[in-house]
């Protein structure tokens, strides 16, 4: 099992990562994807929470984001983030991978800049793949990796393919297995 970062190196990140979306605001990197209203959407490794408010807006009243972090300081930032903006189709789930939901669930699944820390790589895209609709969209993106290590890393398990290369993100679809 993965563990959190220590709380102060969560801290330090969060503070890095609100720079970063006010130089490279997030709504550009969602630009990528066509979320719909009553989309069921998971960020997997949400952190403070930088698409959460863009991800609730998007899939309106009557759809679903879940928000699941390792990091119990995340989800307490999310959650004081739920209640500020009174966010009331969020839901959080403090989880390293299994995210509790039924299968064939999630109409989109952001995976941004936490693939390279996983060491579980297997069982969580093993999760993602239980939980994405057959037509559903993992959204991937970490600047971490190099464009062949992204493609290679995702496919390399017969679970997903990539389906569309974008401007910010890659979009990869599951493979049916029999």
């Amino acid at each position: 099992m993965d563990k959190p970062m220590p709380k102060i190196a969560f801290k330090g990140m969060s503070l890095g990562l609100k720079c970063r979306d006010f130089f490279r605001p997030r709504k550009k990197i969602l630009s990528d994807l066509d979320i719909k209203p009553n989309f069921k959407v998971l960020d997997f490794g949400c952190g403070h929470g930088s698409y959460i408010p863009l991800l609730s807006k998007a899939v309106g009243e009557h759809g679903k984001v879940y928000a699941l972090d390792i990091h119990p300081l995340a989800i307490e930032k999310v959650e004081s983030l739920i209640l500020k903006s009174n966010l009331s189709n969020v839901e959080t789930v403090c989880s390293d991978c299994s995210t509790g939901l039924p299968d064939k669930n999630l109409d989109f699944i952001l995976l941004y800049d936490i693939f390279h820390a996983l060491s579980y790589k297997i069982k969580v895209l093993t999760e993602l793949h239980r939980i994405l609709k057959d037509e559903g969209v993992l959204s991937f993106s970490d600047h971490h990796m190099k464009e062949n290590d992204i493609i290679s890393e995702m496919e390399k398990r017969n679970l997903f393919k990539l389906h569309e290369k974008k401007k910010f993100t890659y979009s990869f679809v599951k493979k049916h297995t029999a």
